[in-house]
């Protein structure tokens, strides 16, 4: 099964209409309709025929925000995963500083910031760990776990996700067995206002709900945050996919999966090159500078699998001659981390 065929949209419902609010010029607006039967629209139907009519592209993203998209798992079922919504405007604040103009006081705008940080979609990387990790706990149990899956492992294994946006991975780590789970993004991000709170609801059973929570946190911020510290050093597989766009926050990245790696603990790293693989490949040269160490990588086609099923992967390489906008989406890169000298 191709990764983008494992997702198709939920019935479009006018409360849903109504509660999304003005969404900003650099992101696809939503397009809710008032559809109340199971079929497709015709716009969604051709989105998912994108990657066979144009098999150099795939899509970095999928979903609207504050859509409800069905995930067809072969190992949990079909599980229904809210989108993020943008940032409600709160109503204290002028017209002028919800457009997204700067405070009279100079301070930036929470809710033009939360934007920027993207969480209201669902991302091809999120898909790839979770494709891993139930393929991975698959094939455990059948006693047939291979050493290329066996990285993605999760039972057992305490598991933090950052910049989680819907938290797609760290719901699939939860039915693996995962315990605990801790899903974190930005404090200001509109993942936090219901999202997560209603994945966890709708795909976790209960009797493991406890096992996961959601916590606010701002990458670099270890010192000064008293969930940080008293977090440090406690988890076993750490999920960052798709959180490399932003050079400048690559130092605070790694420095934060060091303080919450546990002795022994690895760090899921999937990021596509939609932002050009300079700025990938920038994130691994400070990572390794600050003290992790790369254990596995390699780059994976999103749009192909070989005759049996299998991914189609490649060497990594931090350039590519020839790479352009025009077909390097359709590929990630995938690494394990850990901590240098263990």
């Amino acid at each position: 099964m191709l990764l983008h065929s494992r997702l198709r949209p939920l019935p479009r419902r006018q409360n849903q209409q109504q509660q999304q609010p003005e969404c900003p010029s650099f992101a696809p607006p939503p397009d809710f309709q008032d559809d109340e039967i199971d079929n497709e629209s015709p716009e969604d139907l051709f989105t998912s025929f994108l990657p066979h009519l144009f098999p150099d592209d795939a899509p970095s993203f999928h979903g609207d925000p504050g859509q409800q998209l069905l995930y067809s798992s072969p190992r949990y079922g079909n599980l229904e995963i809210m989108v993020p919504s943008y940032p409600n405007q709160s109503d204290k604040r002028t017209e002028e500083i919800a457009a997204g103009q700067t405070r009279p006081d100079g301070q930036v705008n929470e809710v033009e910031e939360g934007r920027k940080l993207f969480a209201h979609f669902l991302w091809s990387a999120a898909m790839v760990v979770a494709e891993g990790v139930e393929k991975a706990d698959t094939l455990d149990s059948e006693g047939q776990l291979d050493a290329d899956t066996a990285m993605w492992l999760a039972k057992g294994h305490s598991v933090l996700e950052l910049g989680a946006g819907a938290g797609l991975p760290s719901v699939i780590c939860s039915l693996a067995g995962s315990s605990p789970v801790t899903i974190t993004d930005h404090p200001s991000s509109p993942a936090l206002t219901g999202a997560i709170t209603s994945n966890i609801d709708h795909n976790i059973p209960p009797s493991k709900q406890s096992t996961v929570s959601m916590q606010p946190h701002e990458w670099g911020t270890l010192t000064s945050d008293p969930w940080a510290l008293s977090a440090k050093g406690t988890y076993t597989r750490i999920i960052a996919a798709d959180c490399y766009w932003m050079r400048s926050q690559h130092e605070n990245l790694a420095r934060t999966m060091l303080w919450f790696l546990a002795p022994g603990g690895k760090v899921w790293v999937v990021a596509g090159f939609h932002t050009g693989r300079p700025i990938v490949a920038g994130f691994f040269e400070t990572a390794v500078q600050l003290g992790l160490e790369i254990e596995r990588i390699h780059e994976r086609d999103l749009n192909s699998v070989t005759e049996d099923g299998r991914e189609v992967r490649r060497e990594w390489v931090s350039e590519r001659e020839g790479e352009g906008p025009e077909n390097r989406k359709r590929w990630c890169v995938v690494a394990l981390l850990k901590r240098r000298g263990e």
